[in-house]
């Protein structure tokens, strides 16, 4: 029997939470709530195929919920509901990125309708991103044409035999997550799970518990025991990513959970037995942190028993045009046009100094292929504009209007900005700027 979808109904009416919960508890599994706040707890403890919400709240507005749910969890899908007033709201909210809205009074087999088409939908997303983990797995963005990238998968190669800690060290967008994946993936572990955190992602207070697990009872609202990160990697390979941002009472833990191999949830007194491979990455001087007193000496002895330094793209262009060819393969196997790229688009790619590393090339890559209007990339669908050939991020913002800037140069200029906070990622910025992705390439005109 296939698992039932479970869906929590956001509405501070009560007679109208009880009718929702009433009709579609025959078709799912239910939660409900009246608080946004008591809602926003739910999501981020639970897992729930559909948040349907009403737009019009008291303590937070609709497109406000929607916009905290999707910075918790991006790829939540939030169903929302408004009053025929209310509709360009909905409308604004949908562009926002709530997957679908219906008016209010509206029949049940509207909504089953809606709640189907958004479960489809979703299937659709989650087998759109395995088949893209899968085919990034096949190379992993990984290519040592170079001797410096030839010596870390090397390193890696070796380490992959035995369960020796390893820290990762690197500039943001190098590829230390895909190493600590090729070394999982080649190790004895790699049947196991390979589960991953960003430490710096996280709110301090949330840290040890999304490492170690949660007791219920441990806290207000903690109604259900739930297992950390540490009892998910079990017979697998858990990586820690940002580890230097880790708060120091999280450090404590890590460390003695290191030191036992037992690890204790939350709000409880047993300890259960780990059996997982620790990879860390950085991309600050751990050893500087150390120093000055923000990362513990003991525990960096523990993670650093191989460190290995992964050299940023600059340093190794001759690894930039077998990346290219990866990237567009894998653009191909997606089903992607253009497949091939010219001779003067390659050199120009091969002239960059790519600062945001293989990260911003393969954000260039995707970039060209969704904008390319021929099936071969050409100077055009690579390079920057004249319009554009300052570097945007390093203009004055602040003094935009002294300065006489044309407004194509300060918009640029001011999402480049905003990329860069958000540490390249396009997504993000796009939902920051309130544009889509595609608008957004456009809109840079080949500036990132």
């Amino acid at each position: 029997m296939a698992e039932r979808a479970r869906l929590l109904i956001v509405d501070d009416d009560a007679d109208v939470l009880a009718y929702l919960c009433e009709v579609l508890e025959p078709h799912y599994d239910v939660a409900s709530e009246r608080s946004s706040k008591a809602a926003l707890q739910r999501i981020w403890n639970e897992e729930f195929d559909i948040v349907v919400t009403d737009v019009e709240m008291p303590e937070m507005r609709g497109p406000d919920l929607l916009a905290t749910i999707l910075d918790m969890k991006p790829r939540q899908a939030v169903l929302m509901m408004t009053a025929f007033g209310s509709v360009d709201l909905a409308v604004a909210s949908v562009r926002a990125g709530a997957s679908d809205f219906i008016t209010k009074p509206f029949k049940l087999d509207v909504l089953l309708v809606a709640i189907e088409r958004t479960l489809r939908e979703r299937m659709m997303r989650r087998e759109i991103v395995r088949l893209r983990r899968d085919l990034a797995d096949e190379d992993d963005g990984l290519v040592a044409m170079t001797p410096q990238m030839t010596a870390v998968l090397d390193i890696a190669r070796r380490v992959s035999r035995s369960d020796v800690s390893v820290l990762i060290t690197g500039e943001s967008g190098v590829g230390k997550g895909a190493v600590a994946r090729w070394i999982h993936d080649r190790s004895a572990r790699h049947n196991g799970p390979f589960v991953q955190i960003n430490c710096a992602a996280l709110p301090a207070p949330l840290v040890e518990a999304e490492l170690f697990g949660v007791q219920r009872g441990a806290f207000t609202d903690a109604r259900d025991s739930r297992r950390g990160l540490f009892e998910e990697a079990a017979h697998g390979t858990l990586f820690l990513d940002e580890i230097a941002e880790m708060p120091n009472e999280a450090q404590a833990k890590l460390l003695q959970v290191l030191e036992t191999g037992r690890v204790r949830r939350v709000g409880s007194t047993d300890n259960v037995e780990t059996d997982i491979r620790i990879i860390t990455a950085t991309n600050r001087d751990l050893d500087k942190a150390v120093r000055e007193g923000r990362f513990r000496k003991d525990l960096f002895f523990r993670i650093n028993v191989v460190r290995i330094d992964i050299p940023p793209l600059r340093s190794r262009q001759g690894d930039i045009v077998a990346l290219v060819h990866a990237f567009l393969a894998r653009a191909a196997r997606l089903g992607e046009a253009p497949i091939g790229i010219t001779e003067e688009a390659i050199n120009w790619l091969c002239a960059q100094e790519w600062r945001g590393n293989v990260r911003e090339l393969a954000n260039k890559i995707e970039r060209a292929v969704a904008l390319a209007e021929h099936d071969t990339l050409v100077l055009d669908d690579v390079s920057e504009s004249p319009a554009n050939s300052a570097d945007p991020v390093e203009l004055d913002l602040g003094n935009a209007a002294d300065q006489r800037l044309p407004l194509k140069s300060v918009e640029a200029a001011y999402i480049r900005h905003i990329v860069a906070l958000l540490g390249g990622n396009l997504v993000h910025a796009a939902r920051v700027l309130g544009i889509d992705r595609r608008t957004l390439f456009r809109k840079l005109g080949g500036a990132l």
